[in-house]
């Protein structure tokens, strides 16, 4: 079932959660474990993110390198269809530009039609650790919105061959990202909206932002879209803090402010115990305030900390 179909259909405010595919070597019971906990509350689907590859330089026998590609976690398609198979929910594969040619691209979307998944995330994905700068794989895609489109045009029936005949038409619902504090490589808020909007007329159904702390801020967000014409439903992204480490991880990673409140509180816990006790009532707080505007889904990232949500989710 598709996002939209799942809001269009809802009666109220929707849960979803955000996990992350195990590590490669690794069994999929600690993925069953973190979500154990959270299916009780009957998410409307379960995004799974992505990680791309990464090169790293093996030293050889002979004294030289060699440049080897490594993948750290397995594919979300089999990831996909495993939740699926146990827990007979959506998900919502995230589709990435690094570490895939064209044809990478249009394989996954074909083995993700053939399980049966309805929903794709596109993203551009996040620079190689080794690269200052994105850059895309040898034929692949640059920018998320040419990753859209290449979706877009398999809704179509247009695959890259272009001799085919008889194609069948995918059916994708199509999620893209959004910044309620700007992406960082924007030059600003304006231009950003402009880069968003140009990825919901390209045939986008829906936003999922970033991460904030600041309830304010996605509102305006929001109003933003609204005036320059995006009309697609917008989902807030929310996680908990839980040490205080991510004081300095979350702004550095992810490019966000926390809010003095929060922070200031967080500063005057001795123990991470007792920062997650601020966090999960701070994410508490935002969550109430969200669902009583209206928002259609709550979409929260669970990854390290599948139980503070759960106690959020439950007071809900």
């Amino acid at each position: 079932m598709k996002v939209t179909d799942h809001i269009a259909q809802a009666k109220g405010t929707l849960i979803s959660f955000e996990v992350l595919p195990p590590l490669k070597g690794k069994g999929i019971e600690a993925l069953y474990k973190h979500l154990d906990p959270l299916m009780e509350f009957k998410p409307s689907f379960i995004n799974v993110t992505y990680h791309r590859s990464e090169h790293v330089f093996k030293k050889k026998v002979d004294g030289s390198f060699e440049k080897v590609i490594v993948r750290k976690r397995p594919g979300t398609e089999s990831i996909c269809a495993a939740i699926m198979n146990k827990y007979t929910v959506d998900t919502v594969p995230h589709l990435i530009c690094g570490g895939f040619s064209i044809n990478d691209t249009e394989d996954a979307l074909i083995n993700l039609r053939y399980l049966g998944i309805d929903n794709v995330l596109v993203l551009r994905g996040d620079a190689a650790k080794n690269e200052t700068a994105f850059e895309p794989e040898p034929g692949g895609h640059k920018y998320a919105n040419e990753l859209l489109k290449q979706v877009v045009n398999l809704n179509a029936g247009i695959y890259l061959e272009e001799d085919l005949k008889g194609t069948q038409k995918t059916e994708f619902c199509i999620g893209v990202a959004g910044y309620p504090e700007k992406h960082f490589e924007a030059p600003n808020m304006d231009s950003d909206l402009q880069y968003l909007k140009a990825k919901v007329d390209a045939g986008a159904d829906y936003i999922i932002t970033q991460m904030f702390f600041d309830n304010a801020k996605f509102h305006a967000f929001v109003k933003s879209c609204r005036a320059i014409g995006i009309t697609v439903p917008i989902i807030p992204g929310l996680k908990p803090v839980y040490s205080k480490k991510q004081l300095t991880v979350l702004p550095k990673t992810f490019h966000i402010d926390l809010p003095s409140e929060l922070s200031s509180e967080i500063l005057k816990c001795k123990t991470d115990e007792e920062v997650e006790k601020i966090g999960e009532e701070w994410l508490l707080a935002q969550s109430k305030e969200l669902k009583k505007s209206g928002v259609p889904v709550l979409h929260y990232y669970t990854l390290g900390k599948p139980h503070v949500v759960a106690n959020v989710v439950k007071e809900l």
